[in-house]
């Protein structure tokens, strides 16, 4: 009987080519990975939505500052051209843009320092007082708060009206012209916009300091410190985190700030001498219809933003500060 002649079976390795090797299994996700992913899918509708009211409109600001677009472009009457940067060079050519970025660094700073002094000093008085003026002071401040800029505004140059505000009355000025004046200009849109501010500020540190421990401000006043060096020593570092965002939340507001301009200063002052860029910007737009130099200006003004807030963070992580 003949023998088997048939050829032995030569042995695959697992992976290597060849009918017998079977595909690699996929591993299954790691439950740390797939948990990575569950917070995204909470937040994935707000970041449509956002994407939808925030994102587009910044493209569309962009895409128009580089373009040629005034009323005729918008009538259709010429064509829309592309200009690149030349909006850009027509802007930093002008001095009065220099004039009212300066002037709007220098009011909205003063903005700030002023919402913060008097936010975080009431803030402070409400720990000190009893229930019913707490509740007097919160409720007023709230109130200021809550009104319209542009109803606001109006009152307040009702209230400094030269001919029948009560303000000139009390004080005994006669018919003095608050709003004639650049400086008396701004510092009554200061005192308005500082009126509608500090309650965030008061509310927000209010919270945390009722967030701090009683024994740590305790400790403080048994060891003979002042109201002034517990609140700069004690309160202040472990306000911090609040402190930061409040500020920053007034630098955006303060820095674009138009309807107390406009309202209280009939569009900027005599001449343009109360203008600011968010009403220098409203001015070239839709005044002189130079829509790509007013969203030029936009787009500056976001970038001044986004930079002021970025160097700020990163001052702070590099203090070792956690937000």
């Amino acid at each position: 009987m003949a023998a088997n002649t048939a050829p032995p079976k030569i042995p695959v390795r697992p992976g290597a080519s060849g009918a017998q090797a079977r595909p690699p299994r996929r591993r299954p996700a790691s439950p740390a990975r797939r948990a990575g992913w569950t917070p995204w899918l909470y937040l994935l509708p707000a970041l449509v939505l956002l994407g939808g009211l925030l994102v587009y409109p910044i493209y569309q600001l962009g895409l128009i500052s580089f373009l040629e677009y005034t009323q005729a472009q918008v009538s259709g009457g010429e064509p829309t051209t592309f200009q690149g940067f030349g909006n850009y060079a027509t802007l930093f050519r002008d001095s009065q843009f220099w004039q009212v970025l300066l002037a709007t660094v220098v009011f909205a700073a003063a903005c700030v320092l002023a919402t913060l002094f008097v936010g975080c000093a009431l803030a402070v008085l409400l720990t000190r007082v009893r229930a019913l003026p707490r509740l007097a002071l919160m409720m007023a401040a709230l109130g200021a708060w809550a009104t319209p800029a542009i109803t606001g505004s109006t009152v307040w140059v009702f209230l400094f009206d030269p001919d029948f505000g009560p303000v000139n009355n009390v004080l005994g000025i006669g018919d003095f012209s608050w709003t004639y004046g650049r400086y008396s200009a701004f510092a009554l849109v200061l005192l308005e916009v500082l009126w509608c501010s500090f309650p965030f500020v008061m509310v927000t540190v209010y919270a945390g300091i009722r967030a701090i421990p009683t024994e740590v401000l305790e400790a403080a006043s048994l060891d003979g410190a002042s109201q002034w060096r517990i609140w700069r020593s004690v309160m202040a570092p472990m306000l911090k985190p609040i402190l930061i965002v409040v500020t920053i939340q007034s630098v955006i507001w303060d820095f674009k700030v138009f309807t107390q301009i406009y309202v209280m200063t009939n569009g900027g002052g005599i001449a343009g001498q109360n203008l600011v860029l968010n009403v220098y910007a409203y001015q070239k737009a839709f005044a002189s219809s130079q829509y790509g130099l007013g969203s030029a200006i936009g787009v500056v003004m976001l970038v001044i933003l986004l930079a002021v807030t970025l160097v700020y963070l990163r001052l702070v992580r590099r203090q070792g500060e956690e937000l």
